[in-house]
């Protein structure tokens, strides 16, 4: 059966608003949370971004039962490996275990604020590759002296270093990233609905120990069918970009820009809206056909964010468990 999980957007809400969405997830009946990463909002109307991290050890420690997640953390230019590896074994601890480390090669929105530039796509596969390689060794436990082509580690050691390491899941895109990056990753993570990226990362790790696949969709539940359309648009017209357009663009600017001629009735037509539960647990439908084993769920915006943990979650995950 699918999990279902509940995303912690950090570029909506405010970091105590996290913490108090977290645990009433928990309680509302989620199986697993994940959190974005983000230095930045996608937008300037979103107006948060405070740090995944902090926030995660907080909700670590405020629930008992579901498992957390980044979704997904770069680590290769705002954070060296190396301190991700170490964040990362933390975060087990803390959590007795729930956690997964959510990588992925990163977008320019949040990377760019340390100044060194915003390499190309292969170059940032090829740091991604070296920085997981990197995370693994620390997580031995063992001291780690590493010289590679992007990265150095100088005799380091994760002191509180978690039985088994962390379990790492890497976001993939195509047949291309499946090869390279499947025999590193425990988990599969991509937000597009492709059996074939499943079958895929299956056959590369090629007996490897079974694997999940942790796919997120957006919805915006409102009473009122129109007000939810409307922030939808408000909140997420920058999804409707797609990875090319999102890796790249720099600030909220760059994306006000890049999304001003996108309509309400475009982000309707790609984003379920409204009160109707059958309509957003159907839109879950093509991940549950391509297979995935986690979905999470991002309720748009943090107006409607309470009551809609403490009115229609519950429900809504009825209405998804039956699909």
């Amino acid at each position: 059966m699918t999990r279902f999980g509940y995303t912690l957007m950090t570029e909506q809400s405010g970091p105590k608003e996290l913490v108090g969405y977290a645990v009433d997830a928990e309680r509302a009946g989620f199986d697993f949370e994940v959190s974005s990463d983000h230095y930045s909002p996608w937008l300037t109307e979103q107006g948060h971004a405070p740090y995944a991290w902090t926030v995660l050890g907080a909700v670590a420690q405020a629930t008992e039962r579901v498992e957390l997640a980044t979704y997904v953390t770069c680590p290769t230019m705002r954070y060296h490996p190396a301190v991700i590896a170490q964040k990362a074994a933390t975060m087990q601890l803390l959590s007795d275990g729930r956690f997964i480390l959510g990588l992925g090669s990163g977008e320019n929105l949040n990377e760019h604020v340390v100044g060194e530039g915003w390499p190309s796509v292969a170059p940032r596969q090829d740091m991604l590759e070296e920085a997981v390689t990197i995370i693994r060794e620390l997580h031995t436990g063992e001291l780690v002296t590493w010289e590679g082509e992007y990265f150095r580690v100088d005799s380091a050691r994760i002191w509180d270093a978690p039985d088994g390491g962390v379990p790492i899941g890497i976001a993939v895109s195509g047949e291309k990233s499946i090869e390279r990056f499947a025999p590193l990753g425990d988990h599969l993570i991509s937000t597009e609905p492709s059996a074939d990226l499943i079958a895929g990362w299956t056959k590369a790790r090629s007996g490897g120990a079974p694997s999940r696949s942790i796919g997120q969709i957006p919805i915006s539940w409102a009473p009122d069918k129109q007000d939810a359309i409307a922030r939808a648009h408000d909140q997420f017209r920058w999804f409707a970009g797609g990875w090319a357009v999102n890796s790249d663009l720099p600030t909220p600017a760059g994306f006000e820009g890049a999304s001003q001629f996108v309509r309400p009735e475009d982000v309707a037509q790609q984003i379920a809206c409204g009160p109707d539960l059958d309509e957003l647990a159907e839109s879950a439908r093509p991940f549950l056909d391509a297979g995935y084993t986690d979905l999470a769920i991002v309720q748009i915006g943090d107006e409607l964010q309470q009551q809609f943990l403490d009115e229609v979650a519950e429900p809504l995950l009825e209405k998804l468990r039956a699909l």
